[in-house]
This record gives structure tokens, sequence and C-alpha cells, in this order.
């Protein structure tokens, strides 16, 4: 598999942000990828009011993406949110492409640093794990991946790779942090873990997190393939699944660990 991880810094303009998908999403399929990752909240930053920009997954703005999918040849995922039944939205991932139509729910919310995601945002519960191109992806964001269990539930259900799209808050060693979760999830699961996080904006205020940039991509045993700067770019990198297996065999983390009451 080849994947590309797209690090953009979204606007608070969802159409405007759907240009930054078509961009990006044709580059991704002109290098030959056949998935292509967007940030969390590409349809809309944080920082602002939310709930007013949220849409189903049948509406204008998903439908939209799907048509860049459609035409680009290959899968898209994307950041996005969706309304909640209690007057706060999900924050979503849009995972959409030829014959994909899925979607993820972040199971944790980022209620820390100051911030409350959980004010305007509520929960999901269920884990996603899909084939794209014969490859088993699973999904979390950005604050899952600071929760092991997720990461070893998606490679019970069979994941080869871990996406995570984030919009990783900023502050003292965040950035480290960052990297640091990315290798050890994928060393928790065994599997590829690819990190996509908003650019760094040139300004900020306030304490959302709006994204440090260094996407990052990792193999089964923790090494670094590729990871960005701070600011917008993307990465591409080739992807050899059957290392998955190979590390299994060696290091069965998964099979070996012990669930404690």
């Amino acid at each position: 598999m080849r994947i590309s991880l797209a690090q953009i810094t979204s606007g608070q303009l969802p159409a405007e942000n759907l240009d930054l998908i078509a961009t990006h999403t044709r580059a991704a399929a002109h290098a030959g990828s056949d998935l292509v990752v967007f940030p969390e909240a590409t349809m809309r930053c944080f920082g602002g009011p939310i709930r007013k920009f949220a849409q189903p997954l049948d509406g204008e703005w998903a439908n939209a993406v799907r048509t860049i999918a459609s035409d680009a040849g290959i899968t898209v995922v994307a950041g996005m949110f969706t309304p909640a039944a209690d007057d706060r939205v999900t924050n979503t991932l849009l995972v959409t492409g030829p014959g994909i139509d899925a979607s993820y729910d972040k199971i944790h919310l980022f209620d820390a640093f100051g911030f409350a995601e959980s004010d305007t945002v509520a929960p999901g519960s269920n884990p996603l794990v899909v084939d794209i191109a014969g490859v088993r992806v699973g999904f979390a964001t950005c604050y899952d991946i600071r929760f092991p269990a997720l990461f070893q539930k998606l490679g019970d259900l069979g994941a080869e790779v871990v996406v995570v799209p984030a919009s990783w808050g900023s502050g003292d060693g965040k950035v480290e942090q960052w990297t640091l979760l990315a290798r050890a999830r994928a060393l928790d699961s065994t599997t590829f873990v690819a990190a996509c996080d908003q650019a760094e904006p040139a300004a900020a205020e306030g304490n959302a997190p709006l994204g440090v940039g260094h996407s990052i991509v990792c193999s089964p045993t923790g090494e670094i393939l590729g990871q960005l700067d701070a600011t917008p770019g993307m990465l591409t990198i080739d992807i050899h699944t059957e290392l998955v297996d190979a590390v299994r065999a060696n290091l069965p983390v998964l099979k070996n660990r012990v669930a404690f009451v």
C-alpha cells in the first residue's frame, strides 16, 4: 500500500477546506497512493463554534468529499463534525473511496491541558477496521493515541495499519510526546501507524488544539519511516504489510498480553 498524509491547516470555512482536500487528493493520486489521509477537523478547525457547521454523513460536505475521492480513484480519510443527539457533535472520520464508505467517531475526548472537548463533542464507542487496497486499516483520532487498549483492539480486529488524523495541541514537549506515542502505539499493536496532524498555524489564540505538524509514519517495530516538520506538506510512504506477520511471529505481544480485572 502507498499512503499519503496531507498535513494541511484547516480554516473556518468548510467550503474552502474542500478545495484543500481536492488539491491534495489529486496530488496523492498522481503519486500513485491508494489512500490519502487528512487531519482531524479538516472540515472546520477548532477554536470557534463547531455545532453550526456539523452536517450528517449524507450531507453536502461529505458528499463533496465522496465526489473528490471517486474522481481521483483513491480512498480519502478526512475529519468532520456530525450532529449528535444531545445538541453536541461527534468528531467523525469520513472514510470514502472505491467500494468504501465508512466512518469512525472519536472515542477518547480531549479533556486535558485546559481544553474540554466533551463540552461540545459526544464520544463514539465503536472501533473501526476496513479493507483498503487489500490492507486491513484501523482508525483512531488524536487523543485516542494516548490509549494503548484501543490500538491493541484494532490489532485484534486484524488491523495492519492504524491511521490517526489529529489536531494536536501545542505546548512544551508536545511534539516529542506525539512522536513517542505514535512509535509506542505501533509497538503495542504491532501495526504500522500513520498519524496525520494539522500543520502548525501561523498564529493561534486560546487553548484550542490547532496542530503542531510533524505527521509521522512508524513501522510495527517503532521505526520512523518518514516525518514532516511543522509546516504544510505531503508525506508519501510505501507500506509493506508482510512485515506485520513477521513481527507478530517474533514479538507476539497481542497474544501474550494478560487482561487484568
